[in-house]
């Protein structure tokens, strides 16, 4: 898939792994659109870039309103071709503790935002690329999800954001097959520790601590480089239905 020309949507595009994946589209030539709940950092991303690139407010996990965002991508010149996912949130709590059980309704939260909203993302626009011309190849579109490896390695505390992203990894391989008749590719990546908005709010140290937890590089990982990734996929045309660990090589302990 050439991305010069074409229209993308990012999903949580507004900071973090989004942000990095925005900015790599728009210098690659293609025309962006950043759906966000944060107006204000998705407003002032787009008014940076400048031309080729819009913000819509956008909530996963209501369909309409994603619908509106793929809207918005799909009337962009050269059709709606490239969508990522990177929306999505998370929750500290053990099954049950000395405070009782888990609480039902963030469990849900999760889920809803982190799960459905990517199914809501896939399954949207898809619609739209299966309306736009095939190319010479016979592709269409190609869709980036974003798991984690808490996905596989999911420490105490995660069961919520463990269940919500292992869901994408599930979702993956199936999705990749049902849309493979329309030339549609799915891929998800599943990152380790990053450098984003969540990790700055840690002190320095335990940033640190983490960085020097992966075998190699031991860092924590930077945006652009989910982003090289997330546009290797976009590139590379036998890239479909499989899931790609970027973590350095590291597999998370109990805690």
């Amino acid at each position: 898939m050439r991305i010069d020309g074409t229209s993308a949507l990012v999903a949580g595009g507004a900071s973090g792994l989004g942000e990095a994946t925005v900015r790599a589209l728009h210098a690659a030539g293609a025309s962006t659109t950043i759906a966000d709940l944060d107006s204000e950092r998705g407003a002032a991303l787009t008014a940076e870039l400048g031309d080729r690139s819009g913000f819509c407010r956008t909530d996963v996990t209501d369909g309409d309103s994603v619908r509106a965002a793929v809207d918005v991508a799909a009337a962009q010149p050269g059709g709606l071709r490239i969508a990522v996912c990177c929306a999505g949130i998370g929750w500290a709590q053990r099954v049950a503790g000395r405070n009782g059980p888990h609480d039902q309704a963030a469990f849900e939260k999760v889920v809803a935002v982190n799960l459905v909203g990517t199914f809501n993302v896939i399954r949207l626009a898809a619609s739209a690329m299966m309306a736009v011309e095939a190319l010479p190849s016979g592709e269409r579109g190609v869709i980036v999800n974003t798991a984690s490896i808490a996905a596989y390695d999911g420490q105490i505390g995660q069961i919520a954001y463990s269940a919500s992203k292992g869901g994408i990894v599930g979702m993956t391989l199936p999705a990749a097959r049902d849309l493979a008749a329309s030339g549609i590719r799915v891929c998800t990546i599943a990152p380790g520790t990053f450098d984003t908005p969540l990790l700055g709010l840690l002190p320095e140290a335990a940033r640190e601590a983490l960085g020097q937890a992966v075998p190699f590089p031991p860092r924590l990982g930077r945006p652009h480089e989910y982003a090289d990734l997330a546009l290797q996929i976009v590139s590379n045309e036998m890239l479909n239905g499989a899931v790609i660990r970027l973590d350095g090589a590291l597999r998370m302990p109990p805690r």
